[in-house]
């Protein structure tokens, strides 16, 4: 892999900035006991430890809440019991509740536990206040568990592919619910000492009453969870060990479907296919862990949510979904998104290589990509070819939840190549202002004989946290050249732009009228290309009312966007669009069995989509977005999703187009390791005189049954289904495919897949 050839100023850059040591303020905390034996439940029988290893323990008590008012003592009493030996970390939940009648226990899959009752723990073991692992389970003894990354955009901070292999049971009782936690130490990373000082923190979530509360407290007032975390002494003499994993696993799958590069034309093509794979972890030092995988199979894997992509500008941005590259994501994680691995299509192998030394951490992958060489035609020079990508990435922590790091990544496809390489850094100034900045540039070559072209990206935000008053800045400058094939680019820091994002925030805690807080936002958002024209300005106030468990959200947002000739095909000047809209949104998970949400959008938009030789123009639209989740039976959980946009034209009303999307997921849970899953999707978009889109109809239905032993060992069966509005016709003996008004299958899939677990 050759590296871009400005890397050694990168890296001269952030050695000037590696200066300063971590430092912690010591606190008394909490001392864990070494105990002789492993508690049950059954040790605390009645909700009160009834035997002499359960009274050796250490007990945890007097939570409070984060919400929904924040430093209130909580409205339900728990008691965590704590304690160690060897090979484990115990912890026992005695939850009590008043009303033990409504908690909210269900019987469901691994990580499949909103909505419901839980407590958990947090446990920063290299005592560095930056990450940690997350532990939660039920009343049922579901497990849900994560990486926590302290400042990281990456899915809220939480990575919930650890898969971390423990145990854990809950039982209903008349006073509420007990819950067991043991956790091995092999499942857990932490530094090779004769005593262990880490940090922890323990949870409990009551959905009825919308109350999360902690032992320490963690307070919406200071910035930061792992800072307000309690010290954890008296672990001794112990160590992860060789945490080894090798998981080879075997699918088989046939597939029909339609080609659509075929000679000739359009057309079915059926193939067998039965194969092995691996995936693969070896930790070393007790901190530093490779990952490999060598042909990876996703077929398990739940289809993306659906999202509204018609009439979009610009990419629609899905969540990665895919284990290996979900594991570990936050430490390629920054400010501005320079490694999105969905670019990453069709990997035949690669590794991935993380890890910590004191107050470093390190990053790297290597992998490859098949998807640039597939369905090429036979004379195409990269037909066949793959795409070698490499990313290396480093950072060292600095005092007060800081770090300075830099980030380098390398595509190469034929004689083709993206280079990219930055500094960043994250500073917390105080207890509630963080300031985060990054310096980006590439270089990149085309596929074809040309010029090589280099760009750059600053990007410049800071953020203040708090009970009342929440802000953000953000400011992002982006050359013309500006060039990440391996990154993802938003609205606001696309190529040959400065965007400058302001938003500001004032919530208030009423102490009357059952109200939980209300909040009024202000955000402000401008674009301009690099000579100064101002191309986008939105100014979108918020009024958001909570009360326990319901809420109202209304939103006002006010346009102006400004075409040039290189945006759209026939715009000969720059032209001006002014529109604006009105948005109301409810949410409401009073009931158990019900949770739903739901917002209703009106007024104007920017049709994209006009009729050929039509240049676009503010048009009337409606749109109607819902989410309903229905737990009929303690084992069914039903999530539907709805969206419904329509655009017609300001005078006279005729439709420009409508777009409907139908999502009903059904899980059923036979016991905790055996469950079926069925998908069902729908979408139409109905065209109207007026725009270049055409009718479009697709149904898909996905069905899988899966056995899970833990999250390495498991056996799964599944059927996907696809059909859409098309038929295949000959036409001067070539074969092509026509808008029809019937749905049509157009590709199957059956696969049987197969994994298993062997650790050392």
């Amino acid at each position: 892999m050759r590296l871009p050839k400005f890397l050694p100023c990168v890296v001269s850059t952030v050695a000037v900035s590696l200066l300063s040591s971590t430092l912690f303020g010591a606190d008394e905390g909490l001392a864990i006991p070494l105990i002789d034996g492993e508690p049950t439940l059954a040790d605390f029988a009645g909700m009160t430890p009834n035997s002499a290893l359960a009274r050796s323990m250490i007990r945890v008590e007097n939570f409070i809440q984060r919400q929904p008012d924040d430093g209130d003592a909580a409205t339900q009493r728990t008691e965590v019991y704590v304690g160690y030996d060897q090979e484990r970390l115990y912890a026992i939940y005695l939850a009590f509740d008043t009303s033990p009648d409504l908690i909210r226990a269900n019987l469901s899959s691994r990580e499949n536990i909103e909505g419901d009752d839980s407590v958990g723990l947090t446990i920063n073991t290299f005592n560095d206040q930056r990450t940690a692992f997350a532990f939660r389970t039920t009343a049922m003894g579901i497990q849900w568990d994560a990486r926590w990354t302290e400042g990281s955009s990456f899915r809220g901070g939480f990575d919930t592919t650890l898969e971390a292999v423990w145990d854990s049971e809950g039982e209903l009782t008349g006073q509420g619910y007990m819950a067991r936690m043991a956790i091995p130490l092999r499942s857990l990373r932490f530094p090779d000492s004769e005593e262990q000082l880490w940090r922890i923190q323990f949870t409990r979530d009551i959905p009825r009453l919308s109350e999360m509360s902690y032992w320490p407290a963690y307070s919406i007032d200071i910035e930061g969870r792992l800072n307000q975390t309690a010290m954890l002494r008296g672990i001794h003499d112990v160590s992860p060990g060789n945490n080894s994993q090798i998981i080879p696993f075997l699918f088989a799958r046939d597939v029909d479907a339609l080609d659509r590069g075929a000679v000739g034309g359009p057309r079915f093509d059926t193939t067998t296919e039965q194969d092995v794979g691996l995936d693969a972890k070896f930790v070393f030092n007790d901190a530093m862990v490779l990952d490999l995988t060598l042909n990876p199979d996703f077929s398990q894997v739940e289809s993306d949510e659906p999202q509204v992509t018609v009439n979009e500008r610009f990419e629609v941005q899905f969540p990665e979904r895919r284990p290996f590259f979900i594991e570990n994501a936050d430490f390629f994680s920054t400010t501005s998104t320079l490694v999105f691995t969905r670019r990453i299509v069709d990997p035949e192998g690669g590794l991935r290589f993380t890890g910590r030394s004191g107050n470093y951490g390190f990053g790297a992958i290597m992998i490859n990509d098949e998807a640039p060489g597939l369905n090429r035609a036979a004379g195409d020079p990269l037909r066949g070819e793959k795409a070698n990508i490499g990313i290396l990435r480093g950072f060292r922590d600095i005092s007060n939840q800081s770090r300075v790091g830099f980030l380098v990544s390398d595509r190469e496809l034929g004689d083709g190549y993206n280079r990219v390489a930055s500094v960043d850094g994250r500073f917390k100034l105080n207890d509630n202002w963080i300031t985060e900045m990054q310096f980006t540039g590439t270089e990149s070559e085309p596929l074809a004989d040309g010029e090589s072209t280099t760009g750059y990206q600053r990007n410049i935000q800071v953020n203040r946290v708090g009970r009342t008053l929440n802000t953000h800045s953000h400011f992002v400058d982006t050359s013309t050249d500006f060039r990440t094939e391996l990154g993802f680019q938003r609205r606001y820091s696309r190529s040959d732009t400065t965007g400058i994002h302001n938003r500001v925030a004032l919530t208030f805690y009423p102490e009357a009228f059952n109200i939980n807080s209300w909040s009024t936002t202000v955000m402000d958002f401008y674009l301009n290309d690099t000579k100064g024209t101002r191309i986008y300005h939105s100014l979108a106030p918020q009024f958001d009312l909570n009360f326990d468990t319901t809420g109202f959200g209304f939103q006002y947002s006010d346009y102006t966007e400004i075409l040039r000739p290189q945006d759209f095909p026939g715009v000969v000047s720059n032209t001006r669009y002014n529109y604006d809209n009105w948005r109301v949104s409810f949410y409401d998970i009073t009931l158990e069995s019900i949770e739903l949400k739901a917002s209703y959008q009106t007024g104007k938009t920017l049709n994209l989509v006009p009729a050929f030789g039509s240049l676009p123009t503010v048009e009337d639209t409606n749109r109607v977005t819902a989410d309903l989740i229905w737990r009929p039976i303690d084992r069914l959980r039903i999530a539907n999703t709805y969206f419904y946009t329509e655009v017609e034209t300001s005078s006279g009303g005729s439709k420009v187009f409508s777009n409907e999307i139908l999502r009903s997921n059904w899980n059923y849970q036979f016991t905790r390791e055996l469950s079926l899953r069925f998908i069902a999707q729908y979408e139409q978009t109905e065209a109207g005189p007026l725009t270049r889109l055409e009718n479009e109809e697709n149904l898909n239905f996905d069905v899988l049954l899966r056995y899970v032993i833990n999250p390495w060992s498991a056996f799964y069966v599944g059927y996907n289904s696809n059909q859409s509005n098309f038929d295949i016709v000959e036409m001067e003996g070539e074969r092509e495919l026509v808008t029809t008004n019937d749905l049509r299958r157009d590709g199957n899939q059956f696969f049987v897949k197969f994994s298993y677990l062997f650790r050392r």
